[in-house]
């Protein structure tokens, strides 16, 4: 953008992929295209487009006539873009307000539904030969959330697709995804804010069936008609950063298959939830007596400013105690797990802290999200947040329910079949990252533990030890475990010590012979942080990429932050990359096999 500013560059006009007449008989380039290629000849303005200065043509598709003439020519496309209108940002309880189309830049129509599910359930269904065509793209923003919606409406989308958000996601995982900012990035145009017509969030935001219906039109014509644009800007740059089989592979053909996981949700017994609470009040009081006795006095246990008083004031667990930037001692979970294993208060302390965070983030919490519709919990698995290229999860995040403690454990009990006809079937890798290090680093004494079957962590304590494997100590494997994913991230002999709380220097032996044992690992990271340095990024198997701006800074804090992440990348996308494959290879079988295994 800076460049076609400063420098007067040409964008390509955008063009009317199929060279159809649009529906009113018009060619798109008499249309829009003329004026948006005007305008693009020269020097993006320094003024930003909106709706109000550019030009542009939405029309109101609200006839049955009219609909079959859209649809028409829809069908006549090799690629449209569509947009859906609903009622809430929660796809599972959304309902269909309108749907919006374009597949000329600067054109969109817009089709409003009835408020009555079963009409608007009829209107939808005309549209259903577009939907389920194979031959033409249907392209979108964020859209999983539009293929959920559908499917409520029993509209399954068919054929390929192209997401402009994931697309950017691949692009450049490290900012935002969101329409409003890559339009402006990418097009100099601001769209119109959902905030104008519906407020801001909050407990007395409306809802778009209660705005005018012209109003809704632009807003929606404009979406579909900004995120078209947007994909001939990131269509192109997939191509020319070789990033089009990652997405054509993965990363899309996930998204059905994540849209199929929500809708299919997981069922809750809120009776074991319910017991699982009460116990877990039981406790955190009794733990709640046993600090105060420890401290000798009660205390808000929650206020961080009382707690660091009696931790470093009346009981001087430390000698010079943190402060955080507010003058405060800091009692964050780093300090208190340094102070366990010599103080009990500070062990109680972070048992009574992981009591309470089980209770009100799972136990009680969990409830609550359980839809009406089905009685269960429909998470949101989010494609487009780790830069790693892991999926993250939302509303609830069911993918850290902590599994250290038998309490947390408990919680996993209240996940459970949806009838007597179904079973909950667990399957992971195992290792995987460690595998995916093996075989990048070509190193063959571990490459051979994993082709034996031997205990990888039992293998490194063996050699980092050196002593035979059936001496290997439950101590001694617990530190080469630690090393061993520690090695992953880049660890130093500082973050190793602090980790299983040993001096620095047992800690420095500990990688030392660990570098010696196995010097392939040690020669992998070495050359991956000089490539990273030349490229200033890193790729993983699919050839996802992550950028490391700061890979030659100067500041060292900053250099070796990235050099850790150039090390890890390219292991943990790997990782991601892989059960991504399988999801879709597993989904794909059991469709084809026509099985009831969701």
């Amino acid at each position: 953008t800076l460049m076609r500013r400063v420098l007067g560059e040409k964008a390509p006009a955008p063009t009317n992929a199929s060279g159809q007449m649009d529906m009113f008989g018009q060619k798109s380039e008499e249309l829009v295209t003329e004026s948006i290629a005007e305008a693009q000849q020269e020097a993006i303005p320094a003024i930003m487009g909106n709706i109000e200065n550019t030009p542009h043509f939405y029309h109101l598709i609200d006839s049955a006539d009219s609909r079959q003439s859209l649809l028409s020519y829809l069908l006549k496309q090799n690629e449209v873009c569509f947009d859906t209108e609903t009622t809430s940002v929660n796809a599972y309880e959304a309902d269909l307000v309108g749907l919006a189309f374009s597949y000329v830049a600067g054109e969109a129509y817009y089709v409003p539904m009835p408020s009555d599910p079963a009409k608007a359930k009829a209107v939808i269904q005309e549209f259903l030969p577009f939907f389920q065509s194979e031959e033409i793209l249907k392209i979108g923003q964020n859209l999983k959330y539009d293929v959920l919606v559908l499917k409520k409406y029993d509209i399954e989308v068919k054929g390929k697709i192209f997401d402009t958000m994931i697309a950017h996601y691949l692009l450049e995982p490290d900012t935002r995804h969101n329409m409003d900012f890559l339009a402006e990035q990418y097009l100099n145009y601001h769209p119109v804010s959902i905030e104008t017509l519906i407020g801001k969030k909050g407990k007395n935001q409306g809802n778009m069936q209660e705005v005018p219906i012209e109003k809704v039109k632009e807003y929606a014509a404009e979406d579909a008609d900004i995120t078209l644009q947007l994909k001939y800007v990131f269509a192109e740059a997939l191509k020319e950063q070789g990033l089009e089989k990652l997405y054509d592979e993965v990363e899309a053909p996930l998204i059905e298959v994540l849209a199929q996981i929500e809708y299919d949700g997981v069922k809750v017994d809120t009776d074991t939830l319910a017991q699982l609470s009460e116990e877990l009040e039981l406790d955190s009081r009794s733990l709640e007596k046993e600090i105060y006795a420890t401290a000798g006095e009660s205390f808000n246990i929650a206020s961080p400013k009382q707690l660091g008083d009696i931790l470093f004031n009346k009981l001087k667990l430390i000698d010079k105690p943190k402060k955080t930037k507010s003058g405060q001692y800091a009692t964050g979970e780093e300090i208190l797990s340094r102070l366990a294993n010599e103080h009990d208060i500070a062990r109680q302390i972070l048992d009574f802290r992981e009591l309470q965070k089980l209770k009100s983030t799972y136990v009680d919490a969990l409830p609550s999200l359980i839809s009406r519709t089905d009685g269960r919990i429909h998470t949101s698995y989010n494609q487009a947040v780790a830069a790693t290229g892991r999926l993250s999860s939302t509303n609830p995040n069911l993918q850290n329910i902590p599994i250290r403690t038998a309490k947390g454990r408990a919680i996993r009990k209240a996940f459970v079949p949806r009838s007597e006809q179904y079973t909950i079937l667990a399957a992971d890798y195992s290792q995987i990252e460690l595998r995916i290090m093996a075989a990048f680093a070509k190193d063959e004494s571990m490459i051979a533990a994993f082709r034996e079957g031997r205990d990888i962590h039992a293998t490194t304590a063996s050699k980092v030890f050196k002593v035979g494997l059936e001496e290997v100590t439950d101590e001694m494997r617990r530190k080469a475990k630690t090393a061993n994913f520690g090695i992953i991230y880049g660890i130093s002999a500082f973050g190793l010590s602090q980790r299983l709380n040993i001096p620095r220097k047992e800690a420095g032996d500990i990688i030392e012979a660990y570098f010696q044992e196995f010097p392939a690992v040690k020669q992998y990271m070495d050359d991956v942080i000089q490539q990273a340095r030349e490229k200033e990024y890193v790729e993983t198997l699919m050839g996802r990429r992550r950028y490391l701006r700061d890979i030659n800074s100067r500041n060292a804090t900053l250099r070796g932050f990235a050099e850790r992440n150039a090390i890890n990348a390219p292991i943990q996308g790997s990782a991601a990359d892989i059960i991504k494959l399988a999801m879709i290879k597993i989904q794909q079988w059991m469709q084809a096999e026509g099985l009831q295994s969701r």
